[in-house]
């Protein structure tokens, strides 16, 4: 029969507290430049989500259309605000707004997305592609021309193989042949089929 340990004979067998090192402390939080302002913002735009919900049906009953928006939108709405109380309670970080929020990349990234935008029609799918991923590739993931090269073909073979074989997606066609290009590739495959 065996006897269940009391209360002194548990705590004799627990490690020395003294023997045990203490935690490190944690860092302090603070907040970023901007933080505040987007945390409102964030809890201003789901109060709006609340009042657009609210909107589609009111409060019917639990089976009406805008119920599952309500509710979503009312637990977006509390946890933006939340957020935002718990943001507004910390300590305000120096630093710059524009470093915190828009660093070099974000900027090079947007205008290379705008490039691309205008790029696009006159150009066509395959070159306007093939060189923002070059571009992008080689910005953020900084490796040698030949793995940016590689990499940046590769997906675009992929993504055109995908998208324009697979789905017939039509892309602009531009300055490429593409469709010259398609038939040859079907003619080849239907005579090597007869």
């Amino acid at each position: 029969m065996t006897s269940t340990p009391t209360a002194s004979q548990t705590a004799s067998e627990a490690p020395d507290v003294a023997a045990v090192a203490p935690a490190a402390p944690r860092p302090q939080m603070k907040r970023k430049p901007g933080e505040a302002v987007f945390a409102l913002l964030v809890a201003l735009a789901s109060a709006g989500l609340m009042w657009s919900a609210y909107d589609i049906s009111g409060f019917e009953s639990l089976s009406a259309p805008g119920t599952v928006p309500m509710v979503t939108a009312f637990a977006m709405f509390v946890a933006a605000v939340i957020t935002a109380a718990q943001t507004l309670r910390l300590p305000a970080m120096g630093g710059s707004f524009l470093r915190e929020v828009l660093p070099l990349n974000v900027v090079l990234m947007a205008l290379l997305l705008l490039a691309y935008g205008f790029a696009l029609k006159p150009l066509g799918f395959l070159p306007t592609s093939a060189i923002f991923l070059i571009a992008a590739i080689k910005l953020l993931a900084k490796r040698s021309w030949g793995f940016t090269v590689l990499v940046s073909l590769a997906s675009l073979i992929g993504i055109y193989f995908v998208f324009r074989v697979v789905f017939t997606v039509l892309m602009p066609a531009g300055i490429v042949p593409e469709g010259e290009m398609i038939q040859f590739f079907r003619n080849l495959l239907s005579k090597g089929q007869s």
